[in-house]
């Protein structure tokens, strides 16, 4: 193959890393609605989760400076490690380049922050040292301004990065619905993290296919017009 690029990502050839995704570097992201940033990465590591891709999860200055990394993302993975470093370059780390080595693929999606300073350098040491395709989620992903942000992803994409976003990477990582073995996972990904798309699938699941709400509830009571007894049920 010519351009390993044009190969899809799927959950064979694929490895994820989030890189120093805690609160003390969230506080400083302007390029995108925090809470929406995490939204996006806890369904980004679900997926992972789903497929068994693997993943690798690192930190910087956890206990001086950026506190500890989202309790909603280390519960995905509750056994994983979380790799330690000084550097803001990942790279740097030599715990960090043998996990990714031994997961053994070469295309490395990644989320991170932030994203003009930990995922740049870490992309372009990853690509020009080791010889790694770098696929970026830009919404897994943020910086200390759009500008930033934007700016950082050109510089990235013009070195060789991919863009990809992470509600991209679920469903390329499915690819075909009727893979089934996934599908309920994906499904419930998507209705927990998919904003309006999730909404929508529950919707069409309970009012046009029929099936019961996901989540059982006290009892449904009839309306009854202001200044009238409500029925009592014998």
């Amino acid at each position: 193959m010519t351009n390993p690029k044009l190969e899809v990502l799927t959950p064979q050839n694929s490895q994820l890393i989030f890189i120093d995704q805690q609160p003390q570097m969230a506080f400083g992201v302007q390029s995108i609605d925090r809470q929406t940033l995490k939204n996006n990465v806890v369904g980004l590591a679900k997926a992972a989760k789903i497929f068994d891709v693997p993943v690798t999860i690192t930190t910087v200055e956890s206990e001086s400076f950026s506190g500890y990394t989202y309790p909603e993302l280390l519960a995905v993975f509750p056994d994983a490690p979380v790799l330690e470093r000084t550097s803001m370059n990942s790279w740097d780390d030599q715990k960090v380049r043998d996990s990714l080595a031994a997961n053994g693929r070469k295309k490395v999606v990644v989320s991170g922050l932030w994203t003009e300073v930990c995922n740049n350098t870490f992309a372009l040491s990853a690509m020009l040292e080791g010889d790694y395709e770098i696929y970026m989620v830009a919404d897994a992903s943020g910086g200390t301004s759009l500008a930033a942000h934007d700016w950082s992803m050109q510089r990235m994409v013009q070195a060789g990065v991919v863009p990809v976003t992470w509600q991209q990477v679920l469903l390329e990582w499915q690819r075909d619905w009727a893979r089934r073995d996934s599908y309920d996972g994906v499904m419930n990904v998507v209705r927990d993290h998919s904003g309006a798309y999730g909404m929508g699938v529950d919707y069409a699941y309970t009012m046009v296919h029929g099936a019961p709400e996901r989540e059982a509830h006290g009892p449904v009571l009839a309306p009854v017009p202001a200044g009238k007894t409500p029925a009592v049920a014998e």
